[in-house]
C-alpha cells in the first residue's frame, strides 16, 4: 500500500506564501535550467475559443529533486462574469526515481500564482536597476496584484500605479494594494504617463493587442511581460524589441512560438531565428544582465515546467514539515 498526500487550496497557501523562500525556489530552478540536466517537454497547450479558454500542461524533469510534478492549468478568462476565477487547476507530484504518484496539489491555481509572480520577481532582481523605487502594473488581476507584491520583496519599491482598461478595477487593485503593502499605490487613467514615470514596468493582460508601446519607454527601465503564452496573445508594441538594449527569454524556445518574441519576429523587428541568452543563464552567471543604468531591458515570462517542478516540491516539503494535508492509501 502507497500512501498519497493529498492537500488542499487552504493547506497550500497556509505552507506558501509569497515570500523571500518562494523566489529564492523559482530563482533555482532557472539556475537547474540553465546548468543542463533538466528534461522539460514543450507545453501541451489546447485552447477552447467556443469559452474564450486555453489548457496548459507543463512538467520537468531537475535533477537533485526528488520528485516532480505535472501541472494542468486552466485559464477561462469569460469565468469573472459568472461569478468564477479565471484560473484553476491542480498539480500532480510523482517520486523521481520510481514513478509512483506521491501527491495532488489542490491549488486551484494558487501555486501557478505564486510561481509566476516569484518568476517576476527573479527577472527584477537581475534585470532591473538595483534602486528602482517605482512601479507599473498593466493590469488588475490576481497576477497584477502579486507581481507587485513580489516586487516589493526584492526591490525598494516606494510607489507604484495601477493602469487597466477597467478604471473601476484598477482603483480597487491599487485600494487594496495601498493597504497591504503599506506603500502609494494609485490607479492612473493614462498609460503612457504611468509608463514614463516607473523604473519597472509589469505587463500582467491576456491581450491579443499592445497595451505598451515602444514610445513610452525612457532609459533605465526595465519591463517584464508575463501576459503571453499562447500564439494569440501580444503585450508589447513589437518596436519595443528594437529601443531595448537587452532581451531576456525565460526559455526561448517557448517565447519564439507563445511570448512576446513571437510578435516580434512576425512582424520583423527581429530576426527569424533569434539567439537570446536565457533568464537563467543571467542568474547562474553565464551571460550578463543589465551592465548599465540607462539600459532599457525586457523580460519575456511564458512559464516553465521547472517552475512548476520547483514551487510544487517546495510546497511539499514546506506542507509535510507544517503537518498539513491529509494521506491516502491506494
Amino acid at each position: 500500500m502507497a500512501e498519497i498526500r493529498i492537500l488542499t487550496e487552504a493547506d497550500l497557501r497556509k505552507a506558501v506564501p509569497l515570500d523571500l523562500d518562494a523566489v529564492d525556489c523559482v530563482e533555482s530552478a532557472f539556475r537547474a535550467l540553465a546548468g543542463g540536466g533538466v528534461v522539460m517537454p514543450p507545453i501541451l497547450s489546447m485552447a477552447i475559443k467556443d469559452f474564450n479558454g486555453e489548457v496548459d500542461v507543463k512538467t520537468a524533469y531537475v535533477p537533485g529533486l526528488e520528485s516532480f510534478a505535472l501541472k494542468v492549468s486552466p485559464g477561462f478568462f469569460d469565468n469573472p462574469k459568472i461569478g468564477l476565477p479565471s484560473t484553476s487547476g491542480l498539480m500532480i507530484l510523482f517520486s523521481a526515481r520510481t514513478g509512483m504518484l506521491e501527491a495532488l496539489l489542490l491549488d486551484n491555481g494558487y501555486l501557478t500564482d505564486v510561481r509566476t509572480a516569484a518568476a517576476g520577481a527573479v527577472a527584477a532582481r537581475h534585470l532591473s536597476r538595483e534602486n528602482a523605487s517605482k512601479a507599473c502594473i498593466i493590469g488588475s488581476g490576481m497576477q497584477a496584484r502579486l507581481q507587485l507584491e513580489a516586487l516589493t520583496l526584492v526591490r525598494p519599491i516606494r510607489t507604484a500605479t495601477i493602469w487597466a482598461r477597467d478604471p473601476d478595477k484598477a482603483a480597487w487593485a491599487a485600494s487594496d494594494l495601498t493597504a497591504e503593502l503599506g506603500i502609494e499605490v494609485r490607479a492612473s487613467d493614462d498609460a503612457a504617463a504611468a509608463v514614463a514615470e516607473a523604473d519597472v514596468i509589469v505587463t500582467t493582460t491576456p491581450a491579443a493587442e499592445p497595451v505598451l508601446k515602444a514610445e513610452w519607454l525612457r532609459p533605465g527601465q526595465h519591463v517584464t511581460a508575463m501576459g503571453s503564452d499562447q500564439e494569440h496573445k501580444n503585450e508589447l508594441d513589437p518596436a519595443c524589441f528594437a529601443k531595448a538594449d537587452l532581451y531576456v527569454p525565460d526559455r526561448l524556445s517557448q517565447t519564439r512560438i507563445l511570448g512576446e518574441l513571437r510578435s516580434a519576429i512576425a512582424a520583423g523587428v527581429v530576426a527569424a531565428e533569434p539567439d537570446f541568452a536565457e533568464l537563467g543563464a543571467i542568474v547562474a552567471g553565464d551571460a550578463p544582465g543589465r551592465t548599465g543604468a540607462d539600459q532599457i531591458t525586457i523580460a519575456d515570462l511564458t512559464g516553465t515546467g521547472v517552475q512548476d517542478t520547483a514551487i510544487a516540491t517546495h510546497a511539499q516539503q514546506r506542507a509535510s514539515h507544517a503537518g498539513l494535508g491529509t494521506n491516502l492509501e491506494s
